[in-house]
């Protein structure tokens, strides 16, 4: 066996003895080479790795994640005339290209995923997936597609319930507690972007309560747990796991362009009751109290007050502005005008439109919600008695379209 390194001569050696140098080298030689090699028979063993918690989140939930293949028909829009814009003209063209260039209707197909959350064959995803489709389609993970029908959805917080039926057991996904989630607590997202089927990345919790009115989103109400893991389109409806591999939250957004990188997901806990209602009633109550908002700081109310020609000043105060009131409303019936400043809901200070939502939302449709004004230079105390959003939308286009001023009888 030759030795990895050359040996020196050794001190003792000289040329007349060279022989026996050599044979003391090969006996060293010899003795390093049994040293090498281990013994005939004895197994040798192998480091152990340790199993990846992704590994064993993937596996406890992952069956439960879905492929929702959705079909819808779309119209598209008659062309511009080529009549030249003369009647004559435009009945020859019509004629002439059979009736012209009518619209026409296609099929545009789509994907998203969901996660199966009940053993009834319920699974929550996103209502953007599901809305105005005319098929869908689940594809399992084992390779069945089930047909699927929509339970109902909510395009306020974009989520919907879809239900298949499956002869044999369905997996179904741990749900987990979103309120028990930490900044830097591992995040896992599990989906099927760009229709790559059972795709798993992983970051971390990179914040919590981020209100979608700061991603420019303004129709929806949603406090969003953000994450660094990669969420891509067809993700969307997707499951975010905690490091046991329980549902934390149901992806929704992902932000592109400047700053891409960064992922939304609805709080599961926040997901289970907009689907509980949803499986209850087919959809959502949302209650409105029917007022534009903006934060004031006291910063922001000096500035109004050194440069406002309005005849009235803003209280230099943190609040809420009300910038508009919609007709018909429970802010207007409650005597709510544009300029006022709202500084406390329910006895609760109230700093940002979204804290007043909150408790907007916490009072219910029909619920008694007494807020703290500043009106007129003088603070007072109103109730506010919210409606459905359904409601107040209807009244309004009533108000917009004439309907509403027609079926109030003239006096004489």
């Amino acid at each position: 066996m030759a030795l990895p390194f050359p040996l020196p001569p050794a001190p003792w050696c000289r040329s007349s003895s060279l022989l026996g140098c050599r044979a003391g080298v090969l006996a060293l030689s010899l003795g390093l080479g049994s040293l090498a090699v281990p013994p005939t028979g004895v197994a040798q063993r192998e480091p152990a790795i340790p199993e990846s918690f992704v590994t064993e989140a993937a596996r406890r939930a992952g069956p439960a994640v879905v492929r929702i293949d959705t079909m819808r028909t779309v119209t598209v829009g008659r062309l511009p005339s080529q009549g030249l814009g003369h009647p004559f003209f435009d009945q020859f063209f019509d004629q002439f290209f059979e009736n012209g260039p009518s619209s026409r209707q296609r099929t545009q197909r789509e994907q998203g995923t969901g996660v199966i959350f009940a053993e009834e064959g319920l699974i929550l995803t996103n209502a953007h997936v599901v809305e105005r489709s005319d098929q869908v389609e689940v594809r399992l993970t084992d390779g069945r597609t089930l047909a699927g029908t929509v339970v109902g959805l909510d395009s306020v917080t974009d989520l919907a319930v879809v239900r298949v039926a499956s002869p044999t057991p369905l997996p179904v996904a741990p749900l987990g507690d979103s309120d028990a989630v930490e900044v830097g607590d591992w995040a896992i997202a599990v989906g099927n972007p760009f229709g790559l089927d059972n795709t798993v990345t992983m970051g971390i919790i990179s914040n919590l309560n981020r209100n979608i009115s700061k991603l420019g989103i303004t129709n929806k109400r949603l406090e969003l747990i953000q994450t660094d893991a990669a969420i891509n389109p067809g993700n969307s409806g997707g499951p975010l796991l905690n490091a046991a591999g329980e549902v934390i939250g149901i992806n929704t957004l992902v932000r592109s362009g400047p700053g891409a990188g960064l992922g939304f997901a609805i709080p599961i806990n926040r997901a289970r009751s907009i689907a509980e209602e949803l499986i209850r009633t087919g959809k959502v109550s949302h209650a409105m109290v029917g007022i534009g908002l903006r934060p004031l700081t006291p910063e922001l109310a000096r500035e109004f007050n050194r440069n406002s020609d309005r005849g009235f000043r803003l209280p230099e105060r943190q609040g809420v502005l009300v910038a508009n009131v919609l007709p018909l409303s429970p802010a207007e019936q409650a005597g709510l005008r544009t300029g006022d400043v709202i500084l406390a809901a329910g006895g609760t200070k109230v700093t940002n439109p979204e804290e007043l939502l909150k408790a907007v939302e916490a009072a219910g449709v029909g619920g008694r919600l007494r807020l703290d004004v500043w009106q007129q230079g003088r603070e007072r105390q109103v109730t506010v008695v919210p409606v459905d959003m359904a409601v107040l939308q209807q009244r309004n286009r009533a108000v917009e379209d004439g309907t509403y001023w027609r079926r109030i009888p003239l006096r004489p």
